[in-house]
């Protein structure tokens, strides 16, 4: 038993920002850790830390959520008379409350769980950039709670103002008020062409996530990608959301809706244009997410990090003749020089 070490005794003084090993196996040691040269040190360890990358997902699609519905509300509702002398919005500044809440709720959350914020998008890495599968049903889940709280306060907010405008409260409809918070096909729109403008809007959108985050593009800056995503969804909400509302993201879609569903405006928000919910702002961005980036990977991407660039026994054993002959090649032209 005499092989036996006993575990060193370390005394941590709270008040100072450094860790002050006194004494190792009874033999005084001097010893100081600046926890500011150490991102994974912790003097207060967290407890919830193991489920901070969903709580982050959760609170990026609460504010994409928060911002977009409030901006939808506060340019529709103020247009009536009753709850505004005057417009307080329009087009445009709904689609850049979507681009400001996407922006910064990646931004809050990207260094916790990668700012996915939509269920299109984590499905999307996971099918192609190895994302792990396991993973996906909690963020799925977090990002549809996150965005149905979101809403539910925007709701909250406007409820008086909605009101009026509907005419009571005990009125609800999708044409006047419903369509603020969920997303709905407009009536001269045909239902193939409906899903087409969801796929491409959101193949468009993992096309210029994944151009945002390619080392080949240059270097990011760090808070250039969420400024770059605003960008992005607002060139996208501008040009094509006119048909459908742009939902790209099934959480978007699928919480407000669940809240509508639940503050009185009946199964109608599930039965429109039989169950255009599920294959239009759900299948749609899911199905446009994955071949967008299938295509982007396939044609430009070079990363190991893709499925379509995982090297093959093959492949390497290539690579590894290729380099064999430029080496005796580079030999040969210096031994003649």
């Amino acid at each position: 038993m005499s092989d036996i070490v006993e575990k060193p005794t370390l005394d941590h003084y709270e008040t100072s920002s450094t860790f002050h090993a006194t004494r190792v196996n009874g033999v005084s040691a001097t010893g100081i850790v600046n926890f500011a040269d150490c991102d994974q040190c912790t003097r207060y360890p967290n407890r919830w830390e193991h489920i901070s990358a969903p709580a982050a997902e959760f609170m990026g699609a609460f504010i994409l959520c928060l911002l977009g519905c409030g901006g939808n509300c506060q340019a529709n509702l103020s247009a009536n008379t009753s709850v505004s002398a005057s417009p307080r919005g329009d087009a445009l500044t709904s689609n850049i409350c979507w681009a400001l809440g996407l922006s910064l709720g990646v931004w809050m959350s990207v260094n916790y769980s990668g700012g996915h914020l939509n269920p299109a998008v984590t499905i999307a890495f996971a099918t192609v950039r190895g994302f792990p599968w396991k993973k996906v049903p909690i963020y799925l889940l977090a990002q549809l709670l996150g965005a149905l709280c979101g809403s539910g306060v925007v709701y909250a907010t406007y409820y008086h103002a909605i009101n009026i405008v509907e005419g009571g409260s005990n009125i609800r409809t999708i044409s006047v008020t419903g369509n603020l918070f969920g997303t709905y096909a407009a009536d001269y729109l045909p239902s193939v062409s409906a899903f087409f403008a969801e796929f491409i809007g959101s193949a468009m959108l993992i096309t210029g996530i994944f151009m945002a985050t390619d080392k080949k593009n240059g270097p990011t800056p760090p808070g250039v990608f969420p400024v770059a995503l605003f960008l992005i969804l607002l060139a996208i909400g501008s040009s094509l959301g006119m048909d459908t509302g742009a939902a790209l993201n099934p959480a978007r879609d699928l919480g407000p809706r669940i809240l509508t569903a639940m503050v009185g405006y009946g199964r109608e928000v599930f039965n429109f244009r039989n169950q255009y919910w599920l294959w239009c702002p759900i299948l749609g961005p899911i199905l446009g997410m994955i071949v967008g980036a299938f295509f982007y990977d396939a044609m430009l991407y070079r990363g190991t990090d893709s499925i379509l660039n995982k090297p093959t026994k093959e492949a390497e054993r290539h690579h590894l003749h290729s380099c064999v002959q430029r080496t005796n090649k580079l030999r040969g032209v210096a031994d003649s020089v």
